[in-house]
């Protein structure tokens, strides 16, 4: 698996789907905010699909 996920990038998928799904567990918002594990599990294993699809890298190589 080819990593194109960079650090900010992946701090910014990773800090925002904790809050999403926090927020979600809280019952602040609806239950469609447990798709944001999606965030987290991309920026952890550092691969989007969808960027992957476009020719997208924000990783500095």
């Amino acid at each position: 698996m080819k990593v194109n996920v960079g650090n900010i990038d992946r701090i910014i998928r990773i800090s925002s789907g904790v809050v999403i799904v926090t927020f979600t567990a809280l019952g602040m918002i609806s239950p469609w905010g447990w798709l944001a594990i999606g965030l987290i599990v991309s920026g952890v294993i550092r691969n989007c699909t969808l960027y992957s699809l476009l020719g997208i890298n924000t990783c500095k190589r």
